[in-house]
């Protein structure tokens, strides 16, 4: 399985950005789709994730209701809404994929390179 992040880019602070994560290979219906993030200096954390099946949706606790995961199974593809940016989501994003569901990074067997975004004030 081949994981592609994009949408990356440079917003404002109080504006908006959309990931996405292709994924390629068979069953991605069976797979929960994470996706975490990295700042310069800090460890990766936890963002959100929706689970296979129903499709549970999960996040991070900064996330405070300002972003929305959603999948598209018929696209292989997953989204990241992020709304009300701020400077302290600038960062790296990674999607991953694993047959369970966790909010840890080591649940997740496949990841793709990242995509930056930058947010200014």
């Amino acid at each position: 399985v081949q994981l592609q992040a994009s949408g990356g880019g440079s917003v404002q602070a109080g504006g908006s950005r959309r990931l996405s994560c292709s994924a390629s290979g068979r069953a991605f219906i069976n797979y929960t789709v994470a996706w975490f993030r990295q700042a310069p200096g800090k460890e990766r954390e936890f963002v959100s994730a929706v689970k296979y099946g129903v499709g549970t949706t999960y996040y991070g606790d900064f996330v405070k209701g300002r972003f929305t995961i959603s999948r598209d199974n018929d696209k292989k593809t997953v989204y990241l809404q992020m709304n009300d940016l701020t400077s302290e989501d600038t960062a790296v994003y990674y999607c991953a994929i694993n047959t369970i569901c966790g909010t840890s990074l080591f649940a997740y067997s496949y990841w793709g390179l990242g995509t930056l975004v930058t947010v200014s004030s």
